[in-house]
């Protein structure tokens, strides 16, 4: 496929040109299919960085599809029990999902943790994990729910990847407004961010503007990763200042 590897390495070069990727570091993988899509594989730093590949991988001429296999490398592997244990103790101890109904899949059985028969639910949430992969089944009553639950299960130890398959019922429509909301949850909600009231968030087109003041660059880092942790968030700008 000369086409095809032609698109791979003009691919592969801007990768390359990307400092936060690092393709050799971590060994990321292309291929193409016959019908032009690209596949990315292999793992990464962070959900940044993922996201970053498959946004400049989405946008290379002559790529008609790109296909996500690739995962972050976790800080602190752990088996799939033990991420699901932490991820069902996070979500039950969230005041947004306590009107839901909580299920675990374990070991192929589902397991009710928290049944919510009230007319005036909130949701309907089925978590599982898969080689460190998360994946939220069900439904939520809105948007911000739905980002929530993803960034929640981007904060367990040992997570490689999230599946946020929620469905929103009834459904809603995204807006930038809706997405700077969900994000300055987030950040209210993050213990590594201490002063959350002190970062502006702004929102356009899905691309979101971090602003305002922070204690530390891991703080700052800290922030950026919560923004990219969103669904459907296309590219961070990270402007916020380190106090001195």
């Amino acid at each position: 496929m000369q086409n095809g590897n032609s698109t791979l390495k003009t691919l592969r070069a801007l990768l390359e040109r990307e400092p936060c990727i690092d393709i050799h570091h971590w060994a990321v993988r292309l291929e193409m299919t016959d019908d032009g899509a690209v596949i990315l594989e292999g793992d990464v730093g962070d959900v940044a960085t993922k996201k970053r590949a498959l946004e400049i991988a989405g946008a290379t001429p002559e790529v008609r599809g790109v296909i996500d296999r690739l995962h972050v490398a976790p800080a602190e592997p752990r088996g799939d029990g033990a991420i699901l244990d932490v991820l069902a103790a996070r979500l039950a101890g969230v005041r947004e999902f306590q009107n839901c109904t909580l299920r675990v899949l374990r070991k192929g059985q589902t397991v009710t943790l928290q049944e919510v028969r009230d007319a005036d639910a909130s949701g309907d949430l089925l978590a599982s994990v898969q080689d460190g992969v998360v994946t939220l089944d069900g439904w939520v009553l809105s948007l911000s729910h739905k980002r929530l639950a993803g960034a929640v299960a981007w904060w367990v130890p040992g997570c490689r990847d999230v599946i946020d398959a929620l469905e929103v019922q009834p459904p809603e429509q995204d807006t930038d407004d809706e997405v700077s909301d969900a994000l300055s949850l987030v950040l209210e909600m993050d213990p590594m961010i201490p002063h959350p009231d002190q970062i502006r968030v702004r929102t356009r087109d899905h691309v979101v503007t971090l602003e305002g003041l922070v204690g530390s660059q891991a703080e700052k880092a800290r922030a950026e990763q919560d923004a990219w942790c969103l669904f459907a968030v296309d590219r961070v700008v990270n402007q916020l200042a380190v106090a001195r």
